[in-house]
């Protein structure tokens, strides 16, 4: 007990001097302009050296083609000119932007009327106190279906979950936030993920093998018992290192957003009498069944609004997975505005707009900093210094002529060191599938072995990576319960989620390699 102890203390210490040095760093968005300097003198001198890698790809015809790709300099005439005139696209194309406002249209009314804390309260009281942890991050984890949306919605709600059950809200956000982000690629279901993954994927294993492909459910199996053994280690990871860390929360902590209604306050709100209530969860649950029923007629059949016109998937390029944020937000709208009548909390549509007002005033202090992370990721992308720094970790790995095993693991730790400057899963599956697919077809392994061992590379380091387009809301979400929270503490409460999700999700991929498991069907 005093080793298990003083290892806990150790932990603790470190996580400590984390949060100190990282929250002593400038506000999140100063961080960004200087790291558009950085990146500008990085473009310059690596262009000046003469910089370069040869990318092959393959073209909509399957033809293998090579390219060559440069460092390109920021202050050169055409890097110049592309800093000041491409503002507003990159702000425009900044998706997380409009997936945040558009969402929070209908979640603004849930969370108003009171449904959001009505649906706390009832979980709660339903599901068993020793798992609403792993529920908790199970639910975060299957929240990829919806894409991105799972940021949004299910992390607030983590942290009221876990107040309402006199626990650390801050715990709540670094449980959700590890099932949302930090297992990413696997699922239970079909996400929209899979759909471009398995592309990119079929489009390399055509370079050394025509005709062969993978279906949407090659890694299938891998995806699910990952997804559920990886949500039990967090739910260990959220109780036995983060709540201990985080000790008992002080309501005095709370930011100034509390005192307007959108963090602690609404888990303490004891809504509108449980008659009153009851009322609007049926009325809730009516429009839920409703909006889903539309939506099943508009998706059934050949030739279905929701499906690809072209193919008539459900999943690959249709509609519906294009708007799925978009239906995220009706639903909620329509539940929000029917627990609100039901339970007497909407009285007029009037009060439907100010609670949307209100919700989007909450989300100013995002703007001005998803502007500059705008301005960063595309002034990155420009320079080129990502994709040359990922083929040469690449070639570097194949030069090293190593054994199957031992290159796998080479290769989930090479996109675990890229995916803190490269977050995106679909810009590095782009770069990494057409090196290592063909590689290990020809070490006469499974194209879908080099999948599985993507997804389980990709996610772990989001939760810990400031240049996730999502880690500064995170930060405004732990701002609401504790006011001085900054980058440092967001690292500090989820670092121990990457410290055991990395060795653990490896030896899993490497023990289902050993043993010739079915990786999906």
């Amino acid at each position: 007990m005093a080793e298990a102890a003083a290892k806990r203390g150790g932990m603790d210490r470190m996580l400590d001097v984390i949060e100190k040095v990282g929250n002593k760093v400038p506000h999140p968005a100063v961080i960004f302009l200087v790291m558009i300097g950085v990146v500008i003198v990085a473009s310059v001198i690596l262009s000046a050296l003469g910089s370069y890698v040869t990318l092959e790809t393959t073209d909509a015809e399957g033809t293998l083609t090579s390219q060559i790709v440069k460092v390109n300099s920021l202050l050169s005439t055409e890097g110049l000119r592309f800093m000041l005139t491409s503002w507003v696209d990159n702000f425009m194309g900044f998706s997380a932007t409009g997936m945040i406002l558009v969402a929070m249209i209908g979640v603004g009314v849930a969370e108003q009327t009171g449904l959001v804390a009505a649906l706390i309260r009832k979980i709660v009281a339903v599901t068993p106190g020793r798992l609403i942890t792993f529920v908790i991050v199970l639910l975060g984890g299957l929240s990829s279906i919806a894409a991105d949306a799972g940021y949004v919605v299910l992390i607030p709600l983590g942290a009221l979950a876990f107040m309402s059950l006199g626990r650390h809200p801050l715990a709540g956000i670094a449980a959700a936030f590890a099932g949302v982000s930090a297992m990413f690629g696997v699922n239970l279901l079909i996400t929209p993920l899979d759909g471009a993954l398995t592309e990119i994927t079929n489009d390399a294993i055509a370079l050394v093998s025509p005709g062969t492909s993978l279906d949407l459910t090659a890694t299938m199996w891998f995806s699910i018992v990952s997804l559920v053994l990886m949500s039990a280690l967090c739910a260990w990871i959220t109780e036995k290192f983060v709540e201990p860390h985080l000790g008992k929360y002080d309501p005095a902590e709370a930011g100034p957003l509390a005192s307007e209604g959108a963090g602690p306050a609404d888990a303490d709100d004891k809504g509108p009498g449980a008659e009153a209530e009851a009322r609007g969860l049926r009325w809730a649950g009516w429009a839920l069944l409703a909006v889903l029923a539309a939506v099943v007629a508009l998706s059934w059949g050949e030739g279905a609004v929701f499906r690809n016109p072209e193919t008539g998937s459900l999943i690959s390029d249709s509609p519906l997975m294009k708007g799925l944020i978009v239906l995220v937000a009706i639903i909620f709208l329509a539940v929000g505005a029917a627990y609100g009548a039901g339970a007497g909390t909407l009285k007029s549509t009037s009060e439907a707009i100010g609670m949307i007002d209100k919700a989007f005033r909450n989300m100013g202090p995002l703007i001005f900093l998803f502007l500059v992370i705008a301005q960063f990721l595309a002034f990155f992308g420009f320079t080129n210094i990502a994709t040359v720094l990922a083929v040469n970790m690449a070639d570097a790995l194949v030069a090293a002529n190593l054994g199957s095993v031992t290159l796998l693991i080479g290769f989930v730790v090479a996109i675990l060191l890229l995916d803190i400057l490269m977050p995106g899963a679909i810009p590095k599956w782009a770069i990494f599938a057409p090196i290592f697919i063909p590689l290990f077809i020809q070490l006469g392994s499974d194209p879908a072995t080099v999948l599985a061992a993507y997804r389980v590379a990709d996610s772990p380091m989001n939760v810990i990576t400031p240049l996730m387009g999502y880690f500064p809301l995170i930060v405004i979400f732990c701002q609401q319960y504790q006011k001085d929270a900054g980058v440092g503490t967001v690292i500090a409460i989820m670092l121990p989620y990457t410290m055991w999700l990395v060795p653990v999700w490896t030896a899993l991929l490497v023990g289902w390699y050993a043993l010739t498991l079915p990786w999906g069907f």
